[in-house]
């Protein structure tokens, strides 16, 4: 997956110009953990059938994944943060979500990598 896909890279480049590498690192280190939470806190709102749960959680992983420059992962939760659709439908967009976000991350380990 090509990185400019993924990532908001202007904002990465940024974050590169006034930090060290390490720290971003450090930086993607914590989405990752917050992230996996997130995730789970979504799955457990699905089960729940909890819209509230399922929109704050939505929105938690949104301005994380902002944050750290996963642009199609956000791009993703704006889509789906608000809807209203039936659970089953939820399921698979948590599904794809999970697919999205450990893409997402694996581009930004290996634009580190490079670096």
């Amino acid at each position: 997956m090509i990185a400019t896909e993924q990532l908001d890279l202007s904002l990465i480049n940024g974050y590169l110009e006034a930090l060290d590498i390490a720290v971003i690192q450090q930086m993607l280190d914590l989405y990752i953990q917050q992230s996996s939470l997130y995730l789970a806190a979504i799955d457990t709102a699905i089960v729940a059938e909890d819209q509230k749960a399922w929109q704050e959680h939505c929105h938690k992983i949104k301005g994380s994944a902002a944050s750290a420059g996963l642009s199609q992962v956000h791009q993703k939760l704006v889509v789906i943060e608000k809807s209203t659709e039936d659970w089953p439908v939820k399921a698979a967009h948590l599904r794809v979500l999970t697919e999205l976000n450990q893409q997402a991350i694996d581009v930004f380990q290996q634009w580190l990598s490079d670096q």
